[in-house]
């Protein structure tokens, strides 16, 4: 009796919440509690089609934490293999292109997020799901640059922006609950909400449709298409690597990616020679990220 007693509680708890979170959703106007506005600051920026290196350099360098990360990141073996250093902002943000530059500066933001003493209660899987954004976008970043024509950077913006739909439930429930968070009842949102919060949060910062979309179809493994290799494709791969420690093997309750790992030509060998020879590249985007 104590099971059919948990589980009324954990899906009384499910419909609170989803009631509370839709009425947010559904108004038009999605915020994440303590998230820093850097984010949307440039995103307002890059908005505009003719906006200048000179716009973008001014938004971001009044962060300075952020101004180092993308020289660091401008300087490190992923984004400078023949080791010529960059010294100013300006030139990394040349180097980097902007969507890394969104990349960095959600980095930023989260980190930041992470300080505030309203999130104490979900400091633990916030962190859990930071390292694994951060390792998504890496493993995303390596497969699109190697195996597709997929554009990197986006790739990594699209691993790095793929558990904002948890990150929003996150915020959200910290805000809301009165008690601590029950596991299984975040587990229950977020199979249900995530990709629906995901893409208002997005949508609300300008994120172009196709990383958008991206996001939205991380979780359909029975993706199909027709051509060559496309974001959707990169992420699915990307996500269940990094979900089950480089393999893609089936697992319980999961099913493998077969048509996305097809279109980029991979196998277990594949797989395990690409992780290999770039883990100096993945291990310095995820310092920059800051997982």
């Amino acid at each position: 009796m104590s099971g059919e007693g948990d589980n009324t509680t954990v899906h009384a708890q499910v419909e609170a919440f989803v009631r509370a979170m839709t009425a947010e959703l559904s108004g038009g106007k999605v915020s994440l509690p303590g998230f820093p506005d850097i984010v949307p600051r440039i995103r307002q920026v890059l908005s505009d089609d003719n906006v200048t290196i000179e716009q973008v350099t001014r938004v971001v360098g009044a962060e300075p934490i952020l101004t180092a990360g993308l020289l660091q990141l401008a300087n490190s073996a992923a984004f400078s293999p023949l080791g010529k250093r960059v010294v100013d902002l300006r030139a990394a943000i040349a180097r980097l292109g902007f969507n890394t530059v969104t990349s960095v500066s959600i980095g930023f933001a989260v980190s930041e997020l992470r300080k505030t003493k309203t999130l104490n209660g979900i400091a633990s899987p916030l962190a859990e799901l930071w390292q694994r954004s951060v390792a998504v976008a890496a493993v995303s970043h390596v497969l699109a640059r190697r195996l597709t024509k997929v554009s990197p950077d986006k790739a990594m913006l699209a691993g790095l922006l793929h558990g904002m739909g948890e990150l929003y439930i996150l915020a959200r429930f910290a805000g809301m609950a009165e008690a601590p968070l029950d596991r299984a009842v975040h587990d229950e949102i977020v199979r249900g909400w995530h990709a629906k919060a995901a893409q208002a949060v997005l949508e609300q910062w300008d994120i172009t449709d196709d990383v958008v979309q991206s996001v939205h179809l991380q979780d359909n493994v029975g993706y199909v298409h027709e051509g060559e290799a496309d974001l959707v494709d990169v992420l699915i791969v990307a996500k269940r690597l990094v979900l089950h420690s480089g393999k893609l093997e089936v697992v319980p309750g999961d099913a493998p990616p077969v048509s996305a790992a097809l279109k980029l030509g991979l196998d277990a060998r594949a797989i395990e020679q690409i992780l290999s020879e770039s883990a100096v590249e993945l291990e310095a985007l995820r310092v920059a990220l800051g997982a």
